[in-house]
């Protein structure tokens, strides 16, 4: 699954924001990067693919929310034609969806126990579920 060395950039895309991880270049772990607030359209790629440069990530995961049924429904798809649009504009760089079913979720319950409140909870939130979701990929692409 890890095709290129180094760092990997991890999103969980939302309406207003998209939450970032990165791992360390060994790739032995993640940590919140904080937000993107979304502006729309080609001006969100725009902003991933500069924070990809500038963070030196050798791959991205998007997180892809399907269905507890694992249907895709219309987040989903957006993440896919968002996925499409980063193709796209960075052809080499590896680029993957990843099923983030309950990332949400479990980042709320991590900064709860850490005791996380405030006005910038849901900001805490978006970049948490992007490392919960970079968490799960990396443990499977160590075990592939």
């Amino acid at each position: 699954m890890a095709e290129a060395p180094g760092r990997v950039l991890a999103l969980d895309l939302g309406e207003v924001r998209i939450g970032v991880a990165i791992s360390d270049a060994e790739r032995t772990m993640a940590v919140p990067h904080g937000t993107i607030r979304v502006a729309g359209g080609i001006e969100d790629l725009r902003a991933v693919v500069a924070l990809v440069r500038e963070s030196g990530a050798g791959e991205v995961v998007v997180g892809h929310p399907v269905g507890m049924s694992g249907e895709p429904g219309p987040a989903a798809h957006r993440a896919e034609a968002f996925t499409g649009g980063l193709r796209q504009l960075m052809p080499e760089v590896p680029i993957h969806l990843h099923d983030e079913r309950l990332s949400t979720v479990e980042a709320e319950r991590r900064l709860r126990e850490a005791g996380g409140s405030g006005a910038n909870r849901r900001s805490r939130v978006d970049a948490a579920a992007a490392t919960v979701i970079l968490e799960g990929w990396l443990a499977r692409a160590r075990s592939s």
